[in-house]
């Protein structure tokens, strides 16, 4: 008597290609991100995208007539002119001139604000003396101020520098004060119970957890210290970029003027990415969330 043996089945073929389909392909497919399937495009070439296409746009528009020389000066007449401005050196002394004065607001205004938030964030009692009177006075417009500062100061650097230092110090204060206040109890009461001193308590637990908001801060701080400069710069000043401004601003040189501006925001973000990457420094131990 013979014993027949039947075939193995075979695997299930795909129909549409007529291809052996493996019965765990589909599933380990699903499980490979859709991220590391696609091209990825180097982040630096998606940074500079955009201001890339802004440039092609604005050439465009120059090129057909809808800006004229007189509205906004095409980009090779504003890169003529740029190195001009170098050449002859007055763009140089005018960044050093700006850099002075806005590394000097900025100082002030650090300790300034960095201080009253230490005092307010810190002891009650510094918030019932401190806290009430700059919310009061974060209200005013500093550039409103700039006319009281002039007449206090004199038409010199002081009341310049004054109204950088007015415009760093509160961003600063409620980002620090935010962050002090912010910090979880629990972990002060962990502290508490491992031994630590009050000092120990501040240097270990509270400034370590309110350092994120204190470079939050800095960046605001950075971005108003030169929206602050420009206006300090266009009231008697005699060097700077925005005396340059002003010059160009009374013989109609837009050309000047775009130059100034792109120096203003180039400065802006060279100042914003040296924030950023010691930012990355300081909070290696707190991981974030940085996208898909």
């Amino acid at each position: 008597m013979s014993i027949s043996h039947a075939p193995p089945e075979a695997a299930p073929a795909d129909l549409s290609t007529g291809s052996d389909v493996s019965p765990n392909g589909p599933e380990l497919e699903a499980l490979v991100p859709s991220s590391t399937r696609r091209t990825r495009v180097p982040r630096w070439l998606r940074r500079t995208s955009g201001p890339v296409l802004l440039l092609i746009l604005w050439q465009l528009l120059s090129s057909t007539g809808v800006l004229t020389k007189d509205v906004l000066a095409p980009p090779g007449t504003i890169a003529r002119v740029a190195g001009d401005l170098v050449s002859d050196g007055s763009l140089p002394t005018a960044m050093g001139v700006s850099l002075q004065r806005v590394a000097a607001g900025l100082l002030f205004g650090v300790v300034v604000g960095v201080g009253l938030a230490l005092l307010s964030g810190l002891f009650r009692v510094g918030e019932d003396l401190v806290d009430a009177s700059v919310q009061m006075l974060r209200t005013v417009p500093f550039v409103g101020l700039i006319p009281l500062f002039i007449i206090w100061f004199g038409i010199g650097e002081a009341p310049k520098i004054a109204v950088i230092t007015l415009g760093v110090s509160f961003p600063l204060y409620l980002n620090v004060y935010a962050g002090i206040r912010g910090v979880d109890s629990q972990l002060i009461e962990a502290g508490e119970s491992l031994g630590l001193s009050r000092w120990g308590l501040v240097r270990h637990v509270v400034l370590p957890g309110a350092l994120p908001g204190a470079m939050t801060g800095l960046r605001y701080s950075l971005g108003i210290a030169w929206l602050a400069l420009v206006f300090a710069e266009q009231i008697n000043a005699d060097a700077g970029i925005g005396f340059l401004m002003v010059q160009a601003r009374d013989f109609l040189r837009t050309d000047v003027i775009v130059v100034c501006l792109v120096v203003y925001a180039f400065l802006g973000l060279l100042a914003d990415f040296v924030v950023r990457s010691l930012e990355r420094l300081l909070l290696q131990w707190r991981p974030t969330f940085t996208g898909r």
